[in-house]
């Protein structure tokens, strides 16, 4: 079975006691935490080796590479082979600065973007841009409503119900 796979069954068991799950979800935000601080002192190193090597380097158990893994995968510069990932296969974590920062304001992860290290990567306007781009992506944004009397959109000064709303 692929680590990812062993992974995901763990993290995500239904079957699981909700509280075991929390303290679960909970020791590994800790862990997560940790490897950011690590990552993000220095983040222009490309840290790469077997994902066992990355787990050694970090003192996590394999799972909790996997989950690492995982979760900053969309913020690589090249992502891994995740979905059949095993403890000999050779990844890297080379990230990009800004899409990392993004999905960590998409996951809610405050406990990650609100990290020191940050300031040393991005000032404080910056940060702060790249916190409001993120925000402003997952909001959907309605089209006014046309109603028959108002002036069609298409701009030729009749009314909507006489102009292309004639056909819809």
């Amino acid at each position: 079975m692929a680590l990812l796979e062993e992974w995901r069954g763990i993290a995500y068991n239904d079957k699981t006691d909700k509280g075991e799950l929390q303290k679960f979800w909970q020791r590994y935000f800790r862990m997560e935490k940790e490897v950011y601080e690590q990552l993000l002192e220095n983040p222009d190193e490309v840290v790469e080796g077997t994902v066992k090597e990355l787990a050694e380097k970090y003192e996590l158990n394999i799972m909790a590479m996997t989950g690492f893994l995982d979760g900053i995968n969309e913020s690589l510069i090249e992502p891994n082979p995740i979905e059949e990932m095993e403890e000999d296969t050779h990844v890297s974590l080379a990230f990009d600065k800004e899409k990392l920062y993004q999905n960590m304001v998409d996951a809610k992860a405050d406990w990650l973007y609100e990290l020191p290290q940050w300031e040393k990567i991005f000032d404080e306007d910056k940060r702060r841009q790249l916190y409001l781009e993120q925000k402003k992506s997952g909001t959907i944004v309605k089209e006014a409503k046309v109603y028959p009397n108002d002036p069609c959109p298409c701009g030729s000064g009749k009314k909507y119900k006489k102009c292309c709303g004639r056909n819809a």
